[in-house]
Order: structure tokens, then C-alpha cells, then sequence
């Protein structure tokens, strides 16, 4: 027999499987004996009150065994002989869970990836980190597994109408994440952990018939009666397929423009822009956990904020709690900054994205452009403007500009900055030459609000460095709402994150299925 169950358990009981199962057999009234195993299915910390503890909603079992809570490791599938192809364009989440249903469905997914493999990105990144220099196509945005693979691996998403979000975590697990995903409520694999799942993902795709090409971004497409009869990569190869799926994540602004030359219609889409604020992470618990912060058994605190300003609300965005702040830069004279955070976030600093909404007037105006101008690139133009100031302001060589809470609230140039994870190091800087009025005057007075919501918050030991402005791509590719394809193209499916759909690693992976299975319908027919 199964039965399920919520309870409250402390920190100590839920970190300790004797006395979680004590304190289970307290709550249900059983007998030791009675109960053969249990598993968790949801937990989360309520940190509201004083009393710190979790919720967990628990399936018991009653005089049965428990099967395994691990998903099985995926067998191979094995296509038909002259099985149809679908290229696909991009090798992050979207791409690769596209390539997942596509086999399911029994299609040989060709997926062209414009950056390296998982583990010589690597490389490439500690070359950026160490001596400032960046390889436009292999980086934190750029290369086998997209931006989420070495920015932080965050998998809470609350898109669950765009698909079944426990399927994605339960692949995820049978690829080598840990179980805990399926249950935590708000999932993290870990940046030092998602190359090795990533890697398994691919070696499977390659088992079952699909292939993987590195370094083949691509330049060009042939078209033939509206349809796209082939892709061209930069180093003259050509790909035929029957469908093509674009799944190039939010900074493939080389493909936005190919696609506007080449008659494929792209549309301008808002995105928010702002900064990077880091705390350290000690500071966090204490606010967060009401001084309780010396508790083992309590994770690295965490924080999700919305707060109206001047005349719009400014937000987090991809907080990092024991994390670091990374450069996710594509453009060698522009700056860009994430943030991540490895499996334990036991980092001591805590960084999050606070960011607010920039609309089509905005960036208008801020580029003396006609904000009835129907151009598709107007926020894409606005943040790459944006992004050149912070490179210079910073110094060059992605260092980034930065400015003490306090003292950027205050109308003054930091003479001093705290310790920060940023490894090119930050420089004093006024952000309000960086960003713009509308930016600036949002951040500073909403900032100034939260500090007297979440106390302690506005301090400062905490430091703004410029610019978190990837929160989303700022161009749609749009896309027939009930068959998946171009209006204008209808070979051509939009996916994921770089076409406007998604936001994240759950997000990109779902829509992602979703687009292959219209991929599928569209074959059949």
C-alpha cells in the first residue's frame, strides 16, 4: 500500500534519514515495522516565520517495497534504414531535448553547433577568466550545451504550460543529475556538474544514429520556394534536411541579421536591462534566515524580489546564492556579465541579476530613433550600445565598472570597492555614464525600498557591477501558434530562448520538445 503524506521537519530531521523516518512514523501513526521505505516528492524551506523548517510531501510505503526513485539509464534507439532528417541549428537545451523527441519519434536529428564541444569550451573560458581574451564563438554563451552549461544550471521554471516539467528533470537524472532535482523546489544541477550530463546527452544522440557537429556556424541558407533546401557553415559544408529547427540561444546576433538579409522575417522584442548586485553570501542568511545562519543543515539563502520604483518595477534575475559572478561576453570590445554557481554554492559571495523592463520608446529615444520605426532591431541595437559604454567604462580587457550600493544610490563614484567573485576584477565607476535615466533612477530608488524591506540589504558591503543586459533576447523570430513553423518559412521552426520562447534552462529543454513534435507532425504530412 502507498500513502501520501506532507510534514514539517526541522533542518536536522530533514538532513538525517533516522529521524526524518521517526519523525514520519510520529505524524502517520505507524508502526516501525509497517512502514518498508518512503520517498520524497517535494521539498521546500519555509522561511517565513522564526521557526525555520521544511515542507516535504512524502510517498510512504505500507508493507511494500519502493521501486528505484532513479529513472533508468535510456536505451538506444535504433532508427529505420532512409529515416527522415531534421537539422538542427544550436546545441543548447532547445536544441539537444529537440534532438531527444526527434529520436523518440523516429527522425535523425544533425545538429550544427557554431561552438566547441563541452569540454574544450572549458578552455576557452579559463583563457577569458585568466588573461581577458575571448573566442567569439566558444564562451559562456557560445558551444556545446548553450549559456546554461557553465552559468549556473538553474532548473526552476514556471513555465509548466509549455511542458510536462517533470519529464525534463527525470531525463535529466537518467543522464547522471542528481535525484534530488525531482524534488527540490527550486532545482540546481551546478555548473562544475552539467558538462558530464551534457556529454551523456550527446553520446546517446550518437548511439541512436543523430549527429553532432562542432565548429559549424552557420552563414547562409538556400532557399527554394520559400522552404529552406539547405544550411551553409562557415567553412563551405551543406546540410540538407526536410525541416530545420533554430534553437541558437539569445546572442546569435550574426543569425538574426542572416535571417533579416535573407528575407526571413525577425521582429524586435523588450528585454529588461540592469545590473549584476553582489552581497556577501553570510549577510544574505542572516537577513533571509532572521539571524538563524549558523544552522549546517540550512542551504545557502536565496532571494526573488519585485519592487516598484519611479515608474516601473525593477526585478531579480538568476540569483546565485554562493555564486560568481562570470563574463558573458560574445563581442570582444563589449561587456556582459552572468552569474553561476557550482553544486555545493559554497562560494562566499551571493549575486543576482536586478534588472528592469525596457520598452520600445526607451530604446528610441535612447538612440534618437522614430519610435514608430517597425525596425527589428532596435533593442538589440539599444543593448549592444549599452554593453560597448560598460567595456569602456570598465577599462577594457572585460574589466567591469562597479559602484557600492550606497554610493550609487548617493550620486558618488565608489573611492574603494569591496572584495568581489569577479575574477577580471572590478573598476570604480559612475554607472549613470553606463546605463540609462530610466535604468538608473528605477534601480536606485527600488533598491533603496527593498533595503528597508529586507534589512541589511542595502549596505555598503555590496556592490553593482555593469551589465547584466542577456536577460532574454531582444528579437522574436515568430512562428505559426498551432503548427510550430516560420509564417513565412514553413520548413523553419523557432525554438527555444535566441527565437523568444523561453527563458532558461526548463523553459528552452520543453520547448524544445514541443517544437519537435510539430517538427514530427509536419514529416508525417
Amino acid at each position: 500500500m502507498q500513502q501520501i503524506t506532507s510534514i514539517q521537519a526541522t533542518p536536522e530531521e530533514a538532513a538525517d534519514e533516522v529521524r526524518l523516518r521517526e519523525r514520519i512514523l510520529q505524524h502517520a501513526g505507524l508502526k516501525p515495522e509497517a512502514l518498508t521505505g518512503f520517498q520524497i516528492q517535494k521539498k521546500s524551506l519555509d522561511a517565513r516565520g522564526k521557526r525555520l523548517h521544511y515542507v516535504l510531501t512524502l510517498r510512504l510505503f505500507i508493507g511494500e517495497t519502493p521501486p528505484s526513485p532513479i529513472p533508468p539509464a535510456p536505451k538506444p534507439i535504433i532508427l529505420k534504414q532512409h529515416a527522415p532528417k531534421t537539422i538542427i541549428i544550436g546545441a543548447g537545451p532547445a536544441g539537444l531535448f529537440a534532438a531527444l523527441q526527434l529520436l523518440e519519434n523516429g527522425i535523425q536529428p544533425i545538429i550544427l553547433e557554431r561552438g566547441k564541444d563541452v569540454r574544450s569550451r572549458r578552455r576557452d573560458l579559463a583563457l577569458l577568466n585568466r588573461e581577458g581574451l575571448l573566442h567569439p564563438d566558444s564562451n559562456y554563451c557560445f558551444g556545446e550545451g548553450g549559456a546554461g552549461t557553465y552559468s549556473d544550471g538553474k532548473l526552476y521554471t514556471r513555465s509548466t504550460k509549455r511542458g510536462n516539467v517533470q519529464r525534463i528533470l527525470e531525463k535529466l537524472v537518467s543522464f547522471g543529475a542528481s535525484p534530488s532535482i525531482l524534488f527540490e523546489a527550486h532545482p540546481h544541477i551546478g555548473t562544475n556538474k552539467l558538462p558530464g550530463i551534457i556529454t551523456a546527452i550527446r553520446d546517446y544522440i550518437l548511439a541512436c544514429g543523430g549527429e553532432v557537429h562542432f565548429e559549424k556556424k552557420v552563414t547562409g541558407f538556400i532557399q527554394k520556394n520559400n522552404r529552406i533546401e539547405s544550411v551553409i557553415t562557415q567553412d563551405g559544408s551543406s546540410f540538407e534536411a526536410a525541416a530545420i529547427i533554430l534553437a541558437t540561444g539569445h546572442s546569435a546576433r550574426d543569425v538574426f541579421a542572416l535571417m533579416h538579409t535573407q528575407g526571413i522575417r525577425v521582429e524586435a522584442k523588450p528585454f529588461a536591462l540592469g545590473v549584476r548586485i553582489e552581497h556577501p553570501q553570510a549577510l544574505i542568511n542572516r537577513i533571509q534566515y532572521h539571524g538563524q545562519c549558523d544552522n549546517p543543515h540550512l542551504p545557502p539563502a536565496s532571494y526573488g524580489v519585485v519592487q516598484h520604483a519611479v515608474d516601473r518595477s525593477l526585478f531579480s534575475f538568476c540569483m546565485c546564492p554562493g555564486g560568481i559572478i562570470a563574463t558573458a561576453s560574445t563581442d570582444p570590445k563589449s561587456l556582459v556579465i552572468n552569474g553561476w554557481s557550482p553544486s555545493k554554492r559554497n562560494n562566499p559571495y551571493a549575486n543576482s541579476g536586478m534588472v528592469v523592463p525596457v520598452e520600445l520608446a526607451d530604446a528610441c529615444q535612447y538612440l534618437n530613433k522614430d519610435p514608430n520605426d517597425t525596425d527589428p532591431f532596435a533593442f538589440l541595437a539599444f543593448q549592444h550600445t549599452i554593453e560597448q559604454r560598460a567595456y569602456l567604462a570598465g577599462g577594457g580587457q572585460f574589466q567591469a565598472p562597479a559602484q557600492r550600493l550606497t554610493d550609487f544610490c548617493e550620486k558618488r563614484v565608489s573611492t574603494t570597492l569591496p572584495a568581489t567573485s569577479y575574477v577580471r576584477g572590478i573598476e570604480p565607476a559612475d554607472l549613470r555614464d553606463v546605463l540609462p535615466d530610466f535604468i538608473t533612477n528605477n534601480l536606485a530608488l527600488g533598491l533603496q525600498r527593498l533595503g528597508k524591506k529586507l534589512k541589511g540589504y542595502y549596505t555598503q558591503e555590496a556592490v553593482l557591477v555593469a551589465t547584466e543586459s542577456r536577460t532574454s533576447s531582444p528579437v522574436r523570430i515568430p512562428r505559426d501558434p498551432d503548427h510550430g513553423h516560420h509564417p513565412d518559412t514553413p520548413n523553419l521552426f523557432p525554438c527555444g530562448e535566441g527565437a523568444g520562447y523561453a527563458g532558461g534552462i526548463m523553459s528552452a529543454a520543453m520547448d524544445g520538445e514541443r517544437v519537435a513534435q510539430w517538427v514530427t507532425k509536419w514529416i508525417s504530412h
